[in-house]
């Protein structure tokens, strides 16, 4: 697939019949030849404000993974969420963001574009009208990723749980880092077993990760009463509360972060709303008191070396976000765990 050009012309409306996306309105995107790694600057010399609005203007490939290494892809849902919506607008703000970005980290000397071959495969088509049907089809959209780690834009954060549920076919139980003002650890919502305050306990539940090697960072807010988090911590989830973090580097909290993951295949999810709302004001559920964006790039950037086979960065609302900043942030630290992913070359 690398050795030839792949060219899609995608016009609003068109459906692409090999994967059933309807590919948003944009210009052509070319994959790149000759086994060359795929170059977010390929656009014809547009300045960035200009061009398609893909992720970091990378190509589009319409749900084709074969061949990548990475992929952005989008999970427009945000049908489970119990307060604010508006979610399901996250993936495309954040990818028209994105275009803000340049493809070397300079505080890092990350050149992920140098050494991994990634791509946008576009969004889910899921089904606006049923969580179980959209839970179902983003399962088996991830499935058929094969060895592509996935970096998805959420949606609510009920997207991470058939994520998981995907990666653990191949992966088996996996380690959990999730940046969250809240744990997602409720039984149900309303009598839902599936929600997007029900990931991680379900997640847990089934068996798709190891909750003694995994950690939750920036909890905080009103609770329903102090046995709220019993189970979770009968559990083993180390949880770390964001007045914890407050005035300090988190980077001597990402050594025991990573002594507890081991060699165990992590997985990365990252809530917008662990972000203090003063900073990310566009989101479902925020909560005063909040990590700082510095501190989030220790926490992802505290993650590089470990075994990471996918990541996410959810509950972006675009109607509540009405700077922007909220997109750009999530764009940046989307950016940020391509950068930590395994075979990423660094430069002196």
């Amino acid at each position: 697939m690398l050795g030839r050009t792949l060219v899609r012309r995608c016009k609003a409306g068109l459906l692409d019949s090999a994967s059933g996306l309807r590919c948003s309105p944009v210009a052509v995107c070319c994959r790149s030849t000759h086994n060359q790694p795929n170059d977010p600057n390929a656009v014809g010399g547009l300045p960035r404000f200009a061009g398609p609005t893909t992720m970091m203007r990378l190509p589009f490939t319409a749900g084709d993974a074969s061949g990548l290494d990475a992929c952005f892809l989008g999970v427009p849902m945000d049908w489970a969420t119990c307060n604010r919506p508006g979610s399901r607008f996250g993936p495309r703000n954040v990818r028209c963001e994105s275009t803000l970005l340049r493809p070397y980290n300079t505080s890092t000397g990350a050149a992920p574009f140098e050494s991994l071959q990634v791509a946008d495969i576009g969004d889910v088509p899921v089904n606006p009208y049923s969580i179980s049907k959209s839970v179902q089809i983003i399962e088996d959209f991830v499935s058929r990723l094969g060895a592509c780690r996935p970096l998805g834009i959420g949606g609510d954060h009920t997207v991470t749980l058939p994520i998981l549920r995907a990666l653990a076919k191949k992966h088996g139980k996996m380690a959990l880092i999730h940046v969250d003002a809240h744990s997602d650890t409720e039984s149900s919502m309303f009598g839902e077993e599936v929600a997007h305050g029900t990931t991680f306990y379900r997640a847990c539940v089934e068996g798709l990760i190891d909750p003694t090697r995994s950690t939750q960072i920036g909890l905080r807010g009103g609770d329903y009463g102090p046995g709220d988090y019993d189970w979770t911590k009968q559990q083993g989830f180390h949880m770390v509360w964001a007045t914890d973090c407050w005035f300090k580097s988190l980077a001597p909290l990402m050594e025991t972060v990573r002594d507890r993951v081991g060699q165990q295949p992590v997985y990365l999810s990252f809530d917008i709303d662990s972000l203090d709302p003063s900073i990310a004001p566009g989101t479902g559920t925020p909560e005063i008191g909040g990590l700082t964006t510095p501190q989030a790039l220790e926490i992802i950037r505290g993650a590089r070396g470990l075994n990471v086979v996918g990541c996410d960065l959810v509950e972006v609302s675009p109607p509540y976000d009405v700077s922007g900043m909220t997109a750009i942030t999530a764009a940046n630290l989307l950016f940020e765990m391509l950068c930590i992913l395994p075979g990423v070359k660094y430069r002196d």
